[in-house]
């Protein structure tokens, strides 16, 4: 059986997306993309808009501002969100991202008047493509992406947040 020749931005999206806060803190941000190597984070509103985004180009212009600890996402953030359709063909998609000049773009979805971002496309993913040698390689991105429930999800973030409670009343 052949396998399905990726061709789309659908193909390649990653389904849900890291957001924080419009009053986050950057160092919190950069160690957010440090730990979880992320290439940004899309900034949210107080009513869950996707108004602007925070990636390593930002965080590289704010480095060595006198008061970068105290700057928020809001402060630094590139305002709009890139946006893409799941339904662009990948060279298209890679194209106006060049022209757009970012390596983020998010796929909007609007409920009951709230933009926000559902899933996203990297320079990363365009890369992981190119050089993938089998299509196993990139079982965990695209529409069709193996997920794990909201109620999986939940245990083992529960389970973690056990965890580090209980390594920090070790540490006392």
């Amino acid at each position: 059986m052949e396998e399905k020749k990726l061709r789309y931005v659908r193909d390649l999206m990653t389904v849900g997306v890291p957001t924080c806060k419009h009053d986050s803190l950057i160092v919190d941000i950069a160690r957010l993309l440090v730990e979880k190597n992320f290439e940004g984070l899309c900034v949210l509103d107080e009513e869950g808009n996707g108004i602007g985004l925070v990636s390593n180009d930002e965080l590289l212009l704010a480095y060595g501002r006198e008061n970068a600890h105290e700057l928020t996402a809001e402060e630094v953030m590139r305002e709009g969100m890139p946006t893409l359709q799941p339904d662009l063909p990948l060279e298209v998609a890679a194209q106006m991202m060049r022209d757009l000049q970012t390596r983020i773009a998010y796929l909007p979805h609007n409920a009951a008047g709230i933009i926000y971002p559902a899933a996203y496309i990297t320079s990363r993913h365009f890369i992981r493509h190119l050089a993938a040698q089998d299509p196993q390689e990139l079982r965990d991105i695209g529409i069709e992406a193996e997920r794990k429930s909201p109620l999986e999800q939940f245990v083992e973030k529960r389970d973690a947040a056990r965890r580090r409670a209980q390594d920090s009343k070790k540490r006392f």
